[in-house]
C-alpha cells in the first residue's frame, strides 16, 4: 500500500550529507541540482567525460538563471557549485552516505553498477535506484547488503516536479526508508511510499495511457496532432501523449511497458508495435531529433513540419453556408452550446420538449452571461445582444429554416434516434444534422434519417462555453462538405476541432476512461490509496485533477456507462469495468452529485 510520508517525529535532519549521483543525463543532472541547492555535497559520476562536463555546464546555467530571478544570491550560487565534483570513476562514491543510480533502464547496467558499489561504499551506505520499470527487489537480492537497497523515483524535470516515490522491496530496512524519506522532505519534495512493481503509482497509470495513444495513432484512427490536442484541450493535460512519449523517449517507454506487461499480462500494457518500430529505427523522440514528430535538431523541443503534418483546413474543400443554428435540448450542455453559437453571432433556435423548458434554458444562459458581465469579460450591451439572438421554442418544428441542427439531449440511443427521425422531417434539405453524443454510435443516428450523408458528430466538452475542444466524428456515410462545414463552424465559434472516426469513446474518452479504470483497480489491489494516487498524478503527471477527484466530478454512473461501452466495442478484458466501480454505482454512490462517491462530500 502506498503511504504518504511525513518526517520522523523528534528526529534530527537527515544524516545523508554526501550523496553520489551515478548517471548524469537529464535526470541525474536535475537531481544533482536539487541536492546542491539544498546544501548537500554531491559526487556526480558518469562513464562519459563529456556527459559529466555537460552536467556542470547545465548546473552553471541553471544557477545563473536562479540568480537572475532572485532565487539565489551570487554567493549562494558559488557555494552550490563548489559542492559538486564530477568524474568517471565509480570509486569516487566511497565517501557517500547515499548513492542514487539513474543509469539507463537496463538491468544488466544497473546490476553491474550495484555489484561494483558493493566493493566501494561503506556498509551503512544506502543504495537507491531511480528505475521506474525494473525490479528493485531483484537488484536488492543480487546485492551484498539487500537491506540497504531501495528505489528513489524522481520525476522529470527533477527541480520542478514535487513527487518522489520511495520504493521498498520485501528486503528493505525501515531505517533506510526513513532516512531517504526525511531527505526528500528536506529537498521540498512530497515522498510517497510504494511497493515494488513496474511503474509504481504514477508511471503505472501513465504508461498504459501512453501505450493506448500510440496504438490509436498506429491504427490511423486520428492524426498525432489531433490525439495530442484532444488530450490537452479536453482533459487539461500539459502535453499530449505522443509529444510526451517523444520527450520521455520512445525506447524508454517501450522498456517500461515491457516490464509492466511481464508482470500484469494485461494486453493494455503490451507495447504497441509502433514503439518497437520507432525504437529499432533509432527514432526515439526528441533526443534523436525524430520520433512521433520531427524536431529541429536532436535534443530540440521545436517541432518542424514533415510529410505527416496535416494540410491546412483550406485544402479540405468548401463547406455549406451556415447562418442559423438549432440546438435541441434544455440541459446544461444544450444551454452551453446555444450560448457558444449566439456569442459567435449565429441566430439560434433553442428547442425543447416544452416552451417552459426552452424558456428555462434561455434563462440559464442569461445568468451565465450576467456572470461574464460581472467579471468584466463582456459588456451588458454585448450580453443583451447575445441573448436576443436566442429564440426559445417548444417544438422542433422551429428548426424548419436552420442550416445546422445540433442535438444535445439525453445519452440514450433510442431517444436520439427518435429525435433524428423528427429532424429528418422538419429540417430543410441540405441542413447539417449533428449529435453531441460522447459514446454512442453516430451512424445509428444517421441511419434513423433518409439523409445519412448530412449527419455528423460534434462532441462538445462540459462546460461548453469554456472548453475549447470539439471532437468532429465522421461516419462512413458523412459527406465531405458536411465534414468541411462543421470544421469551418468550429473555427468561427473559436473551438479547436479534432477529427476522429465513429467508434466508442472517440479520442478523449477512449484514452481517459481506461486510465481511470486502472486507477480503481490499483485501489482494489490495495497497492495505493485514493489520496496517494491522486497526489501522484497531480504532482508526478501534471494532471489538473487526480483520477478519483475526476471520477467523482464526472459521476460514477456516467463513468461506468462509458466503461461498459468501451468494453463492449473493443472486447478487451482489460477494459472491463472495475468491480469496485460497479459496486459503488449499485449502492447509489455516484460522486459529488449524490454526496458520496470515492469520497464523501458535504451536502449543499
Amino acid at each position: 500500500m502506498a503511504t504518504p510520508l511525513s518526517p520522523q517525529s523528534g528526529t534530527s535532519p537527515s544524516p545523508l550529507k554526501t550523496i553520489a549521483v551515478v548517471g548524469l543525463g537529464t535526470m541525474g543532472t536535475g537531481i544533482t541540482e536539487v541536492l546542491v541547492k539544498a546544501g548537500r555535497e554531491v559526487i556526480g559520476i558518469d562513464v562519459s567525460e563529456a556527459q559529466a562536463a555537460q552536467c556542470v555546464t547545465a548546473l552553471e546555467a541553471s544557477t545563473a538563471r536562479a540568480v537572475e530571478r532572485g532565487r539565489l544570491t551570487e554567493q549562494e550560487r558559488a557555494d552550490a557549485l563548489a559542492r559538486v565534483r564530477t568524474g568517471t570513476d565509480l570509486a569516487a562514491a566511497a565517501d557517500a552516505d547515499l548513492v542514487i543510480e539513474v543509469a539507463p533502464e537496463s538491468y544488466e547496467i544497473k546490476h553491474r553498477i550495484f555489484h561494483e558499489l558493493d566493493g566501494i561504499v561503506r556498509p551503512q551506505t544506502i543504495l537507491a535506484t531511480g528505475t521506474n520499470a525494473l525490479s528493485v527487489t531483484r537488484l536488492a537480492a543480487d546485492s551484498a547488503r539487500p537491506e540497504r537497497v531501495l528505489g528513489l523515483h524522481f520525476f522529470n524535470p527533477a527541480p520542478a516536479m514535487r513527487l518522489v516515490e520511495v520504493v521498498s522491496s520485501v528486503l528493505t530496512a525501515p531505517g533506510a526508508v526513513a532516512a531517504v524519506t526525511d531527505l526528500a522532505l528536506e529537498l521540498g519534495k512530497e515522498p510517497v511510499a510504494v511497493g515494488d512493481r513496474p511503474g509504481f503509482v504514477a508511471d503505472g497509470l501513465l504508461f498504459g495511457y501512453l501505450n493506448q495513444a500510440a496504438a490509436m495513432y498506429e491504427a490511423r484512427y486520428a492524426s498525432r496532432e489531433d490525439i495530442d490536442a484532444a488530450m490537452r484541450l479536453g482533459c487539461g493535460l500539459p502535453m499530449g501523449p505522443l509529444a510526451l512519449l517523444d520527450l520521455i523517449g520512445v525506447d524508454t517507454a517501450r522498456t517500461v511497458l515491457e516490464a509492466m506487461y511481464a508482470e500484469s499480462r494485461d494486453r493494455l500494457h503490451a507495447p504497441a508495435p509502433i514503439l518497437k518500430q520507432l525504437s529499432e529505427a533509432g527514432l526515439t523522440g526528441r533526443k534523436s531529433g525524430r520520433g512521433f514528430y520531427t524536431y529541429e535538431a536532436p535534443g530540440s523541443a521545436a517541432v518542424v513540419p514533415d510529410a505527416l503534418t496535416p494540410a491546412p483546413d483550406g485544402a479540405r474543400g468548401a463547406g455549406r453556408e451556415v447562418r442559423s443554428v438549432g440546438v435541441a435540448g434544455s440541459g446544461t450542455m444544450a444551454s452551453g452550446i446555444a450560448e457558444v453559437f449566439a456569442k459567435a453571432g449565429y441566430a439560434v433556435v433553442l428547442a425543447a420538449r416544452s416552451e417552459e423548458k426552452a424558456q428555462a434554458a434561455k434563462a440559464r444562459i442569461g445568468k451565465s452571461l450576467a456572470r461574464s458581465v460581472d467579471k468584466g469579460r463582456m459588456t451588458a450591451e454585448a450580453a443583451a445582444e447575445v441573448l436576443d439572438r436566442i429564440s426559445p421554442a417548444g417544438s422542433y418544428d422551429a428548426f424548419a429554416d436552420v442550416d445546422l441542427a445540433v442535438e444535445a439531449i439525453a445519452e440514450d440511443l433510442e431517444v436520439k434516434r427518435q429525435l433524428f427521425q423528427t429532424l429528418d422531417k422538419v429540417c430543410k434539405p441540405g441542413a447539417v444534422l449533428a449529435t453531441t453524443t460522447s459514446s454512442l454510435p453516430v451512424v445509428a443516428c444517421a441511419r434513423a434519417t433518409s439523409r445519412p450523408q448530412d449527419v455528423i458528430g460534434m462532441h462538445f466538452f462540459n462546460p461548453a462555453p469554456a472548453m475549447k475542444l470539439v471532437e468532429v466524428v465522421r461516419t462512413v456515410l458523412t459527406a465531405d462538405d458536411v465534414h468541411a462545414t462543421v470544421r469551418e463552424v468550429c473555427t468561427r465559434i473559436r473551438k479547436h476541432p479534432v477529427d476522429c472516426g465513429d467508434r466508442a469513446g472517440f479520442i478523449v474518452n477512449a484514452l481517459l476512461f481506461p486510465y481511470l479504470n486502472n486507477a480503481i483497480k490499483m485501489v482494489e489491489e490495495h497497492y495505493a490509496s485514493l489520496d496517494d494516487i491522486d497526489a501522484a498524478m497531480r504532482l508526478g503527471g501534471g494532471y489538473p485533477m487526480g483520477p478519483f477527484e475526476l471520477l467523482d466530478v464526472v459521476g460514477l454512473d456516467v463513468s461506468l456507462a462509458i466503461e461498459k461501452v468501451l468494453h463492449r466495442e473493443f472486447r478487451d478484458p482489460g477494459l472491463a469495468p472495475a468491480p469496485l466501480l460497479e459496486h459503488l454505482v449499485a449502492a447509489g454512490c455516484l460522486g459529488r452529485k449524490t454526496g458520496r462517491g470515492f469520497r464523501e462530500y458535504a451536502r449543499r
